[in-house]
Parts: structure tokens; sequence; C-alpha cells
């Protein structure tokens, strides 16, 4: 299912549909409640580490995972990814497996095992955070900084999957972005766990030289933090004089990518997306689309994979 998020969850503060929304609400958190109290965690030998979120699409997680991977790699530690299987997902899952080891399942705790026989010392889950199945040694829980927590309400009302007060069962927390806002989130969190690890990423442009930063761009992507995507190619020179956003994980057809081609043309202007929005498109003019490479660079990577590995 591809998400489109109602607009009115991520404005300042909740709205009548919000309020209107809210005995569901409370009925969703009920549920999420019932599953921590009745579901038995399992411990495996393997560590775990989850990459998760409260807030629902486009916090960063693949991003992070990648990361995490390719630190430990350097370190000699043999690590790989767990991801449950959506078939709306083989973006994430293309992006996984080309730079590491991907085991999948419909079951986390089946491609575990099957990690656990291959004697990889370090599984990193990307997503699972609401999985209470597994007990994992490290939960880091992803925010992107423009979204933050949206209204602040919990689905349907909200963006959030549970109620940020929860961040005090947690020990980590990653903050994705550009740097926008980090004075205010940083002290609604710390009021929330006072004790509670803030960690931060910024994301770096790794193929900027095959721009040319004297033309005219026009934007897409189907990711849950499009406006984040937009920010940081704006602040690394790339002139974006138009951006469509589509819903994240979205499947493109061939008439979109016409539209959008046929519009830059208008527009007289080159076109730009994301390499996962990339690697979805099947288009015969997909020679005309260039993406950008990102990558995530970690503030505190010392202090994360320490925490990770100890």
């Amino acid at each position: 299912m591809n998400l489109k998020k109602p607009k009115f969850w991520n404005y300042k503060k909740p709205n009548i549909y919000s309020y209107i929304l809210f005995p569901l609400s409370i009925f969703v958190q009920i549920i999420y409640f019932l599953k921590t109290k009745l579901n038995k965690q399992k411990k495996f030998n393997i560590r775990t580490v989850c990459v998760g979120n409260i807030y629902i699409g486009g916090t960063g997680k693949t991003s992070l995972s990648l990361k995490i991977n390719e630190i430990l790699t350097k370190k000699k530690i043999r690590s790989c990814f767990v991801k449950k299987f959506y078939s709306n997902q083989i973006d994430e899952q293309k992006l996984l497996s080309n730079k590491g080891k991907l085991f999948i399942s419909k079951q986390r705790s089946k491609a575990l095992i099957e990690a656990e026989k291959e004697n990889y010392q370090v599984a990193i889950f990307d997503d699972g955070l609401q999985d209470y199945s597994i007990k994992h040694n490290v939960n880091l829980v992803c925010f992107n900084n423009f979204n933050w927590i949206g209204n602040g309400m919990t689905i349907p009302s909200g963006p959030l999957r549970e109620n940020l007060n929860n961040l005090k069962n947690y020990n980590h927390v990653f903050l994705n972005g550009n740097g926008e806002n980090l004075s205010n989130i940083k002290s609604k969190i710390l009021s929330i766990s006072p004790t509670i690890n803030i960690h931060e990423g910024k994301y770096v442009p790794l193929n900027l030289k095959d721009f040319n930063l004297k033309n005219d761009y026009l934007a897409f992507s189907g990711i849950g933090n499009h406006n984040t995507f937009i920010s940081m190619i704006k602040n690394n020179g790339i002139n974006v004089i138009k951006d469509i956003e589509f819903s994240d994980h979205y499947n493109f057809k061939n008439e979109d990518i016409d539209k959008i081609l046929d519009l830059s043309k208008k527009l007289n202007c080159k076109v730009i997306t994301t390499e996962k929005d990339y690697m979805r498109i099947r288009n015969n003019n997909i020679n005309e689309i260039k993406y950008i490479k990102i990558e995530l660079h970690i503030i505190d990577e010392d202090k994360l994979i320490n925490a990770i590995i100890n």
C-alpha cells in the first residue's frame, strides 16, 4: 500500500479532523499496549540493532542502516540486514542487498534465524520497532528534523505510531536531516527522557559533480521525507524551480514519467530525483532523469557505534 499522509498530520497543531478521529486513535493505542504486554519477546544470540521510528515514514531508517553496516564492515565485524518482506518496498530491499547481505522474510524472526546460522555477529533491522516478538540489544528511534512529530497525535489523528512519551522506554534517538529545528527537538526529547542518548545525522550528496549548477531543475520523489530531499539539494546549490511529491514507495507509471518530462521541457529545465525513486522507474526515457546519491553522515559516529558493539 502506498501511503499518502493527510496534510493535517503535519500541521503544527491538531485540527478538527484530528479531534474527530481521536477516539480511533485511543483504540489503536490500546491495541499497541496489549501487544507489548501479551507478546513474549525472544532474545537471540546474534546482536540485534533495530533502526525504527515512531513517526510514520521518511525518517531515514534505510540510510542509517546502510551507514551502520558500512562502519561495522570496516571494523571487520560481520553485519547483515534484516527486513520484513513488503511487496511495495522492493526499492529499499535492492538498496540494502546492493550494500550487504540481506535476510528477508514475512516474519523477521525467521530471517534472523537464518542470519544466526550463517554466523553473522550483528543484525541491523531496517524498521521493526513495533515488532514486539524480538528483544533487541539496541533500539534507535529515528526522526526527521523537518517533519519531527507533525501535529503530535497518534494514528489516525496524526502521524505517530505510538505516543511520544514512550521515548522513555528507549535508550537512543537519531535525528536525521539538514540541521533544522534541532534545539527545540532536543529540548522536547530530554523533557520526556533526560538520560536518553541523542545522536545526529546530516545528508551529504556524493555525486554533486554530475549536475550543472547553472541549470534549473524539476525535482520529484516518492519518499517519506520529500521536503528534506528538496532542502538538501537546494542547500547544495541545485536550483529547484518546481518540485513534485508522490506518496511514499510510489510505483511510477510510464504516464507519470512522461508528464514529468513534458513539464520539464515546458519549463526548460532538467529533472532530478532520489536514487531510491530512480530504482522504481521503468521508462524508455529514463536517461533524461538524473538521480542524486546521498550518504548519511553520523556526527557522533564513535559514540553511536560504541553503543552498538559494546
